[in-house]
């Protein structure tokens, strides 16, 4: 898709309730994908998605075709995430003020392959350097088996981009989350691999 046809569009706090259903709407789509598999619903994005309307600190930097919602990413500080993203850090301990947290980085496929990727993180980073509070950025990933029955035969983990980004997967700290998979009736725990990067020295 040529990129003269898409809009920018960037939303910090309470801002960005005005366009939460076109984000809770992406998620949904991208997120069926493996490895995240996600059934998801409006009720559990309603719940998951609050704490970015809420925080004076958030960030969505989102692609527009037209009146479609096709890529967007996300970040807040890691005081204002949730109980269950915020623990890992808490335990370590890390000072939890320092740290700014990057939610999702959502591209339709048929938009990807055109550097929007690097873009979103240029532009979350960006965002935190311009707090002088914040020193680490964070995110992470779902960690599914090599030998997960639904891994598509060409699957390719985003590891390589993400080290290439000068993040590093961090071992000792690990989330869970629950949501309900394609297939499944109920939510079931998983497993959260997080990455960081010092955003200052």
């Amino acid at each position: 898709m040529p990129q003269e046809s898409l809009i920018y569009l960037t939303k910090v706090g309470e801002e960005i309730g005005q366009v939460v259903d076109d984000l809770a709407a992406l998620r949904i789509r991208v997120f069926r994908d493996f490895p995240y598999l996600y059934d998801g619903s409006f009720d559990y994005e309603k719940d998951y998605l609050k704490p970015y309307t809420q925080s004076e600190r958030s960030f969505l930097f989102a692609v527009y075709h037209g009146q479609q919602m096709v890529g967007a990413t996300t970040g807040l500080p890691l005081v204002d995430e949730m109980l269950e993203i915020r623990q890992p850090f808490e335990r370590a301990p890390y000072d939890l003020t320092t740290i700014f947290y990057f939610g999702e980085s959502l591209l339709l496929p048929e938009f990807r392959g055109q550097g929007i990727g690097h873009r979103f993180f240029d532009e979350r980073e960006a965002f935190a350097r311009s707090f002088h509070a914040y020193t680490l950025a964070c995110f992470c990933s779902v960690d599914r088996p090599d030998d997960h029955p639904a891994r598509p035969a060409n699957y390719r983990p985003n590891d390589g981009f993400w080290l290439k980004r000068g993040y590093r997967k961090e071992p000792a700290l690990k989330a869970t989350l629950t949501w309900p998979d394609i297939g499944e009736d109920t939510a079931s725990p998983k497993s959260m691999l997080f990455w960081t990067k010092k955003l200052k020295e």
